[in-house]
């Protein structure tokens, strides 16, 4: 007394009858820069000794008007950067760019430290410091001029940068924001 087996009951097992199904291909990633602009070594007092670990700040962008930044701390360098590319990556933002250059001039504040971001003519090229240098080269902005006023502790240089960044309109921005 045996039992006929339904083929439909059955699930495929050749390779063949998988491929039917759509493959979707995965879009390639957004991020084609990242610049390691800080490694700091950290340790925690503890009662056995001192811990060592490590923190480090990544910016990463695209060159075409998207950066992020992120700090990300580990026992050792390459997993820290690692973390800090992941957790950069998530934290993206669309910066204005006008030809080569911002739409206007911006002042960032952090603490104790002010950056100022002036647009510049095409050909005067990315005048900065390392820290700001880092996030004009991944949003893709190949003119402009900048002063740190103040602290340039480079973590509060990056969050002073992004903030002015954040503060940048469009032209169409503020056309609209003048006609309202």
């Amino acid at each position: 007394m045996q039992k006929e087996v339904d083929k439909t009951d059955v699930l495929p097992y050749s390779s063949d009858e998988l491929l039917e199904e759509e493959v979707t291909v995965p879009e390639e990633p957004l991020v084609t820069e990242k610049f390691v602009v800080s490694v700091r070594r950290v340790a925690k007092v503890l009662k056995g000794g001192k811990k060592l670990s490590f923190s480090v700040a990544v910016v990463v962008g695209n060159k075409n008007g998207y950066v992020g930044y992120a700090l990300g701390k580990a026992n050792e360098v390459p997993a820290a950067i690692e973390k800090a590319t992941k957790k950069a990556t998530k934290s993206l933002i669309k910066v204005p760019i006008e030809n080569t250059t911002i739409p206007h001039a911006v002042i960032g504040q952090h603490g104790a430290t002010k950056v100022l971001l002036k647009p510049a003519r095409p050909g005067t090229g990315v005048i900065a410091g390392l820290t700001v240098r880092a996030v004009m080269d991944s949003a893709g902005i190949l003119d402009v001029l900048t002063k740190i006023i103040g602290s340039t502790n480079p973590i509060n240089v990056l969050h002073a940068t992004f903030d002015a960044l954040k503060k940048l309109k469009s032209r169409e921005e503020i056309y609209s924001l003048r006609k309202g």
